[in-house]
């Protein structure tokens, strides 16, 4: 017996698609009865800000084949049998491979994407124009255990302020979780390692100013009940979840972006696949002129060296990067043997 299947009308820069969609009322989100079909029409619903936030550069998808209670995957190559509007670019990664990777043109190819059961969308912070040069500078305040999203939103206009002094405007968004993405738009004269660089002197800065309260130590033994400031994030390759996408949480919340006003009195939970398009109908996106005028990270590039004079040095990569000059020991400070790990190494 063949299985359920429907065609939805997609509108898009070149006229209306036309995108199957396979077994339409799979539930996703088992706790809100949200099925396949209406995450299909979420997408359709948010196409402008959606596109605005993550069009036109490398996106990685993460697919979960039955719903949010099952196993993921994530597809950085465009799966197999993709129609010929979904478009690709071919980008380098820490390791040195090479692959194609899904760009998001129109909003029929997150549909189709969706049918692929992708949840969530996680775009690079560069274009598809120039992949090595990003052109935001994005920051992840992450609560640590006994800390929650009220504790981020405390810290976070302390980060605002750190980053006008550098020169950059500050947009935020909900992580979708308990966390806030601080994302600054930045002109793309500067690659990945730099942005990184730059991110680390913002968050020692920040650190300075709220030592109780944020912390930027890479291992969890370290970190007590503070908000990290996950500078890896800034890393090639790795990515949030996008604004406006879903995450794949029991409520259904999605990763939306708010205005500072909005930030103090803000519930993550309120916003949801099924809440984001009356918001957006009503408010309007706050992130509609993100990319009006991007800045730039002398400043911070400055201060990253004043540390660096200082004897601040440079902060662990994740395992999978490659040894990095200056890097200090991966390895958990309580399990370091000083025998083995001079001070000077």
């Amino acid at each position: 017996m063949a299985s359920e299947r429907i065609t939805l009308t997609v509108p898009g820069p070149d006229g209306d698609r036309e995108v199957g969609l396979s077994s339409p009322n799979r539930v996703l989100w088992p706790e809100q009865g949200i099925t396949k079909h209406e995450l299909a029409e979420y997408m359709i619903a948010v196409a402008e800000p959606f596109l605005t936030s993550n069009g036109d550069r490398p996106v990685s998808l993460e697919r979960f084949p039955e719903g949010v209670d099952g196993e993921r995957f994530y597809s950085k190559n465009p799966p197999k049998g993709a129609p010929p509007f979904v478009q690709s670019q071919t980008v380098t990664y820490n390791s040195g491979r090479r692959h194609p990777q899904l760009i998001l043109t129109e909003i029929a190819t997150a549909v189709w994407a969706v049918q692929m059961n992708t949840i969530v969308f996680h775009p690079w912070a560069s274009l598809a124009s120039d992949t090595d040069s990003p052109v935001e500078l994005r920051i992840d305040l992450d609560p640590q255990p006994g800390t929650d999203f009220a504790d981020a939103a405390a810290v976070a206009p302390a980060l605002r302020e750190v980053l006008a002094e550098a020169g950059l405007e500050a947009f935020l968004k909900t992580s979708g979780n308990r966390g806030i993405h601080v994302f600054c738009p930045i002109v793309p004269e500067w690659e990945f390692l730099d942005v990184r660089h730059a991110v680390i002197a913002a968050g020692r800065e920040l650190e300075r100013r709220l030592p109780d309260k944020v912390t930027m130590n890479w291992w969890k033994e370290e970190r007590g009940e503070r908000i990290f400031i996950d500078f890896n994030q800034a890393n090639r390759d790795r990515t949030m979840a996008g604004a406006y996408s879903p995450r794949a949480l029991p409520g259904a919340t999605v990763s939306t972006p708010l205005t500072w006003e909005e930030l103090s009195d803000a519930d993550p939970a309120a916003f949801t696949v099924r809440s984001l398009p009356q918001r957006l109908a009503d408010a309007g996106d706050p992130w509609a002129d993100l990319q009006a005028k991007p800045g730039r990270i002398d400043t911070l590039l400055e201060w990253w060296q004043r540390d660096l004079d200082d004897g601040l040095g440079e902060l662990p990569f994740p395992p999978d990067f490659p040894k990095m000059p200056g890097e200090p020991p991966r390895v958990q400070p309580s399990r370091i043997n000083p025998e083995n790990w001079p001070k000077d190494d």
